[in-house]
């Protein structure tokens, strides 16, 4: 089988590759086509845009958090029953986590998927120029295949004439849609980057760009490019192995209760499928608006979001708090991730106030006007948890505005994360009995055994309660 795709890749940051690929994804899967998005990178946030855009999950792709041997395999089960895919990269073509190698980047995903790919730019003050541009994004590395051009940000249409000659003579690329400098057709931005699609997806605004997208994109040529790229199927041994490695003898599910709603919706799909295989069943609820957790939950997953935002409502909720409480302090497994810490920290000041948390981790969490140690994470396990071992590596990203106060003593820390680019190595996380809790977003697919152990948690959890009921 064949999967027809594109690779919706840009110049550099803020170009509007999101604005493209969902435009784009819409009028593909309003014209009946079962399209598959995904997202390069370990980005949370545009994918609620692209699976809206879909009606179907978008997923992500991310170079340096999965094995690259592990990318083809998690691609192709994604595009079960997908007439076409549609990935959007990451910051620049050629950026990712090294200044001189491909890892990370959407030039690296490009070449282990084999997909060709549309470089958006942005030519808004330029012309001819747009020509050099494209010219140097094609001869950096001749692997990556450039099929086609977008230019977003145009004056007109003459403006797109005189831009789309210069590219097409001087570099033999074809020039397949443009957009206009339009701020009606920019999709809301946040302090980390777009507003989630889960809190508030502006219908208008989408609808205009799908407009846009629609008169402005050359839809035949696109297809085209689409369909000649090659077959790509995982090495079925590959695959064989990884299940193999992450099986977990199950005699009926455990229901781990996964926190989803506004406050709390930064997951990937990935980490949560990877739980369901080895035996876990998901369940959500919110720590918003429920008053008590699942019933018969068996482990508790706290993912990130903007619990800023929401402080108010869930300070109000002093049951759920209650209920979370009582439950991991009598040993219910709990995996805490950014949001989720904060969420379980003494309080979250915000808004000028402080509004009272759960009270399970030490300190306090402020806000704070810059990102903190944004970027690319490796970690090392501390501590034996519900998920690591002491000396087990795993890989995972980390964008946060806020900082805990108080922490706690790097004897209960989780992790140390590693040095990188010149930086020190530093403790991060908290472990005490059941709860494991951190800033860092981890990806199961790069260290699977923690997803398995937290099965496994789980399960003894039950195990435990049986024998004393």
């Amino acid at each position: 089988m064949r999967v027809p795709r594109l690779l919706i890749a840009g110049t550099h940051s803020g170009v509007g590759k999101t604005t493209v690929t969902a435009g784009l994804i819409r009028v593909l899967a309003r014209s009946g086509l079962r399209v598959q998005p995904f997202k390069a990178g370990p980005d949370y946030i545009d994918p609620g845009y692209h699976s809206s855009a879909a009606g179907r999950l978008c997923r992500n792709l991310d170079s340096w958090l999965i094995p690259t041997r592990r990318i083809p395999e998690l691609f192709w089960r994604a595009c079960r029953g997908a007439d076409l895919a549609v990935i959007e990269g990451v910051m620049g073509l050629y950026d990712g986590a090294s200044a001189t190698g491909d890892a990370g980047s959407t030039a690296e995903l490009a070449k282990l998927l084999d997909c060709p790919v549309l470089l958006v730019l942005d030519a808004a003050a330029v012309s001819r120029s747009a020509a050099a541009m494209v010219r140097g994004f094609r001869d950096m590395d001749r692997k990556v295949r450039i099929a086609g051009c977008i230019v977003n940000r145009l004056s007109g249409p003459g403006h797109y004439r005189l831009v789309k000659e210069g590219i097409e003579r001087l570099t033999g690329i074809p020039v397949v849609g443009w957009l206009p400098k339009d701020s009606e057709i920019q999709l809301p931005e946040r302090h980390l980057g777009l507003v989630p699609a889960a809190e508030r997806l502006d219908r208008r605004v989408l609808n205009r760009i799908e407009r846009w997208v629609a008169a402005n994109f050359d839809l035949p040529a696109i297809r085209r490019i689409a369909e000649r790229a090659p077959s790509v199927r995982p090495d079925p041994v590959e695959g064989r192995t990884v299940h193999a490695s992450t099986k977990l003898s199950v005699n009926g599910r455990v229901p781990i209760a996964v926190a989803r709603d506004e406050a709390f919706n930064f997951y990937y799909s990935e980490n949560l499928e990877l739980l369901e295989d080895l035996g876990a069943e998901i369940v959500p609820f919110s720590p918003l608006k429920d008053r008590r957790l699942p019933r018969g939950a068996a482990a508790l997953y706290l993912g990130g979001g903007f619990p800023e935002l929401f402080a108010p409502g869930l300070a109000r909720n002093g049951r759920m708090k209650q209920e979370i409480s009582r439950a991991v302090t009598a040993g219910l497994p709990t995996y805490a991730e950014c949001g989720g810490l904060m969420y379980l920290a003494r309080s979250i000041s915000a808004g000028g106030r402080d509004h009272p948390m759960v009270g399970l981790m030490p300190g306090r969490v402020r806000m704070t006007d810059r990102l903190q140690n944004f970027g690319y994470q490796e970690v090392e396990a501390l501590n034996d948890s519900i998920l690591a071992r002491s000396g087990e590596r795993a890989r995972g990203h980390e964008f946060h505005h806020s900082v805990l106060n108080g922490a706690p003593s790097t004897r209960r820390a989780a992790y140390q994360i590693q040095a990188r680019r010149g930086g020190k190595a530093r403790a991060e996380g908290y472990v005490k009995g059941s709860l494991l809790a951190s800033y860092v977003h981890l990806h199961f697919w790069s260290q699977p055994r923690w997803a398995e152990r937290f099965v496994q948690s789980a399960r003894s959890y039950v195990n435990r309660q049986s024998d004393e009921k």
